[in-house]
């Protein structure tokens, strides 16, 4: 390796390491590598900046951030619980197949496992304490259901993959439903027999009058997935437009038909929105210009030559991809990967011949694995700050769901009709 290349993964390494923001460091990391190899410093602003042209579908992050919020901001996020206790919550461990069977609801509506862990996470292991539910138990529930989030559409990672891949959203988003739907199966699996085990009792079954109660309230937040779907699917708009579409329906909900919030509750969402859509702008505009530097040195084409120097095989190309990024997981931020790990491996999933509808609803869920992983998963830190329950105990907890999605994950990978079933039948 040259001079500059040691110098490039070494400053990027340190500011991984001393917890820098990891925009900073793949900008910091790069900016080092021009100045080594004498390449312009004008290339900079103009990759950083001109890397942003044509990417229309990044429209649609903003959109989906501003939906979560405003479902956040009101009582939402309540009547979705209350109407997932109606029918699910009589099983044996009621409330823990509530907290999954919401997160699948609150899925289709905000595309962010943070937004789900966040929004209902409190809410969940509260109603979880009442019902004497061990407090680490509650807390794991409450963090691998929040994995369904960017799997059932929309979902903001399978935009960014989108934009880094050029799969079709919408195929994408169709592919996610059914891994989605065994996710939340298989959590609900788990948890009874936890349940068996551990006395875990339900609560008392709903009536047809408390049933329909909790739909009714519940029935226009439960139309946000409908309209996003069957806007695209129906070819009224676009999954960019459809993302402006749901942002524009939370909205009137929570302003005019629920009146749960003014201007300045508004206002307060849009600050927060600006100010989390500009971070993570600067994370895409940092990964171009690490990705320029990726490209200068054929990065992708030596990866790819390791791989395929391995196996030709596209599953042993597949499974060695997905041990790399469970691995990468347990340290590496979702976004991080997404912009700098994946277009690495592209060109050889490509040779290898694997769709990238497949590919990408296959390396989402990997990454969602990640997020539920030690020592440095995401939504296990939400908890442990929402909750005050110790980290540890967390983990001990949530052992049980990573093994059950990481044999979803590779269901997922060796079965493509799993994933690419709807996305073969239905025309985005």
């Amino acid at each position: 390796m040259s001079m500059a290349v040691v110098v490039w993964i070494g400053v990027f390494i340190a500011a991984f390491v001393f917890r820098m923001p990891i925009a900073l460091g793949m900008v910091a990391s790069s900016v080092l590598y021009f100045m080594i190899e004498g390449i312009d410093l004008g290339v900079v602003t103009e990759v950083m900046v001109f890397g942003f042209k044509d990417k229309f579908v990044l429209l649609a992050v903003p959109f989906f951030i501003f939906t979560a919020r405003i479902m956040n901001t009101g009582s939402i996020t309540e009547r979705i619980f209350r109407f997932a206790g109606s029918m699910v919550g009589h099983l044996r461990g009621g409330l823990a197949h509530v907290n999954v069977m919401a997160s699948l609801i609150f899925s289709g509506m905000t595309g962010s496992a943070l937004a789900d862990a966040s929004g209902l996470g409190l809410m969940e292991v509260r109603a979880m304490d009442d019902a004497r539910y061990d407090r680490p138990f509650s807390c794991a529930v409450t963090a691998a259901s929040a994995t369904i989030g960017p799997i059932i559409p929309p979902s903001i990672p399978m935009v960014l993959y989108s934009m880094v891949s050029g799969a079709s959203v919408g195929k994408l988003f169709l592919g996610g439903i059914v891994p989605g739907i065994l996710m939340g199966v298989s959590m609900m699996i788990l948890i009874h027999f936890i349940s068996v085990k551990r006395g875990y009792e339900g609560i008392e079954r709903s009536n047809i009058r408390t049933f329909w109660g909790s739909f009714r309230q519940a029935f226009l937040p439960l139309l946000t997935p409908v309209i996003l779907l069957g806007g695209i699917y129906g070819g009224i708009f676009t999954a960019t437009e459809a993302a402006a579409v749901a942002a524009l329906y939370a909205l009137l909900l929570l302003t005019l038909i629920y009146r749960e919030a003014g201007i300045k509750e508004v206002i307060s969402v849009i600050k927060d929105v600006v100010e989390s859509t500009g971070f993570l702008t600067f994370i895409i505009a940092g990964a171009f210009l690490f990705g320029y530097v990726v490209a200068r040195e054929q990065l992708p084409s030596r990866v790819a030559d390791v791989l395929l120097g391995i196996t030709t095989s596209k599953w042993g190309i597949l499974f060695l991809i997905n041990i790399l990024f469970l691995f990468l997981g347990c340290f590496v931020d979702t976004i991080v990967l997404l912009l700098i790990a994946v277009p690495v491996v592209l060109p050889v999933v490509e040779k290898a011949g694997i769709d990238l509808v497949h590919f990408g609803v296959v390396i989402v869920l990997n990454m969602m694995i990640g997020l539920i992983t030690p020592p440095f998963g995401m939504l296990l830190f939400i908890m442990n700050g929402l909750t005050r329950t110790p980290l540890s105990l967390i983990i001990k907890e949530i052992l049980p769901f990573i093994g059950v999605l990481i044999a979803l994950l590779f269901l997922c990978t060796y079965f493509p009709q799993v994933v690419m079933f709807l996305p073969e039948i239905i025309e985005p």
